[in-house]
Parts: C-alpha cells; structure tokens; sequence
C-alpha cells in the first residue's frame, strides 16, 4: 500500500506508515507566482502503476481544497490496481438549504469529488456531520463511514477516574449520532438547544449528572458554544466534574482558547484537523489527542 498525503498531513502519515506493510508516496507542494498549485507527484510511475494506492486529504482549510482535488484526479490516471481516499473531516456543516438563497456547499464538494475518473473510488470519512451527506455522492464514489467513538470508549476504560461512565449529549443530532455507541454500562444525558442569533441556551431533559463525572460527546466543536453552556447545565446540576470528547476540534480563529473559560477535567479530540491541535500547546485547558492512526491503517490494510 502507498500512501500519499497533504503536506498538513504529515505527522499522522507517518504514525499511520508506523506498519510496515504501509509505504509513504512523496509529493511537492509547490506554487507559482500567481498563487496557483505548482503540483508533482515524485517518481508516480513506480509507486501508482498497478499498486493499492490511497490519498490522506485534509478539507479544513477551504484554500487547499483545490490542489488536493487535483492530485485525487491524477492519481488513478496511472493506472493503480486500486485507489482510496481518507478524508477524516469532511466539511459539511452547510448541507442543506432551509431558507431561499442559502447555498449547500456541502453538494458543491460532492460534485466535485464526483468527477474523479475511476473503476470505484472509496472514500473513508470519520463521523461525518449529517448521514444523509452519503447519499449526495454518486458513481465512482462509495463513501464509507466510519466512527472515531472507539477511541473515547477504549480511553474511558483505561482512564484514572473510574467513575467517567456518564456521557451527555448536547442536542439530539449528537445522539442519534452516537447514543448507540454506548452500552449499558454508560449512564447518558440527553440536552436539548436553543439558538438566539450568536447564542445558545442548553438545558438537560434526560438523566441526571448529580454527583457524576460527565463527558459530553458530539462529533465536532467550532467556536464551542453549545460545549461550553452544557457544561455550565451540568455543573448546575450537581455534575462532580465535566470532561468533553469531539471527533474533529476545528476550532476556527483559535476559538480553542474559549475552552479555557470552564475547567474540563479532560478534553478529548482526534488528529483530524492537524493544523488546529499544534496551537494546543498555548492553551491551559487539558487537551489530549487520541489519534487516527491505528483506525486509518486497518482501513488501508483490509
């Protein structure tokens, strides 16, 4: 298996390649003066022409959307014996449209990741925004969905505070997401939010988190408003203390650093979004990363 990746991908590419079964394709990602990609795919011939080969892409800065599409594009034109692509996070918060003139660009990628040229073309996403996202792609894209909740529920059963076997759900879109990823062995809170303009008001209609320690699971965090007023729901509540979990920390503007106005006993997110987790080191709130790798290279390998 040879795996290519974007230059911010780097450091999980090599976590992944850690499997010796799993070899790193080279990339330059260059740019001409007028800001246009300057692309080249080092030695293609050798490591595409009739080799499993896969492509680990990073959508979270839509300025790099372009060149990465380009190379998904000429990747399979050399003839691999077959081809992948690992998207972790796939943007689509803006997938639909409930009012005249706003505009889904959740289908334009689509639509874009629809022109590849190729026999199939499995596309790997880690707890995408909304389920309904899948049906938007067509031939040669088979998107196949995939949960980074393991990595939360295998880090619980090891962590130091055996009694974090509460987890809370902020909204109900987080609960039909993962309420079925816990067993019986997890007591859950169910919340339900309201948005006035730029705010939200969360407030707890199932389950108690009196005296317990809470961790609140969604599949994402931007600014982390709707993390931060269901924690302070809990801590009124009676919550002995509060951790929070989300697959992918975008966190645009640095937005990470809102965190630090409640004291989460631990805050757990993925390598997904690699450029946000490096300005981690500048924030007091305890951030721990659980990584990708091992998920990514079963997939590559199955």
């Amino acid at each position: 298996m040879i795996l290519f990746y974007y230059a911010t991908m780097e450091g999980l590419a090599k976590k992944i390649a850690e499997d010796e079964k799993i070899f790193l394709g080279k990339i330059s990602w260059g740019l001409f003066p007028d800001g246009m990609p300057n692309t080249f795919i080092k030695d293609v011939c050798v490591d595409v022409e009739g080799r499993d080969v896969a492509f680990l892409a990073s959508f979270d800065d839509p300025a790099e959307i372009f060149r990465q599409l380009s190379v998904i594009y000429a990747l399979p034109r050399y003839d691999s014996k077959s081809f992948r692509v690992i998207l972790p996070y796939f943007p689509g918060t803006m997938e639909r449209v409930e009012r005249e003139g706003e505009v889904a660009t959740a289908m334009t990628l689509v639509r874009m990741f629809n022109a590849v040229e190729c026999e199939k073309v499995p596309l790997y996403i880690f707890d995408i925004h909304d389920k309904h996202e899948r049906f938007y792609f067509r031939h040669p894209i088979i998107p196949r969905l995939k949960s980074a909740i393991p990595l939360l529920t295998d880090r619980l059963s090891v962590l130091d505070d055996k009694t974090a076997k509460t987890v809370c759900f902020p909204d109900e879109g987080a609960y039909k997401r993962f309420g079925h990823a816990f067993d019986e062995r997890h007591d859950k809170i169910l919340c339900h939010k309201e948005r006035f303009g730029d705010k939200r008001k969360v407030k707890i209609i199932e389950g108690s988190p009196k005296g317990k320690h809470v961790i609140i699971v969604d599949d994402l965090v931007m600014t982390g408003g709707t993390l931060l007023e269901c924690a302070k729901a809990l801590e009124r509540k009676g919550a002995k203390s509060v951790s929070a979990y989300a697959t992918h920390a975008v966190f645009p503007n640095k937005s990470y650093f809102n965190m630090n106005k409640f004291p989460f006993a631990n805050f757990w997110v993925t390598d997904s979004c690699p450029e946000t987790i490096k300005g981690f080191k500048d924030c007091k709130t305890k951030f721990e990363v659980l990584s990708l790798a091992p998920s990514i290279a079963k997939i590559l390998l199955s």
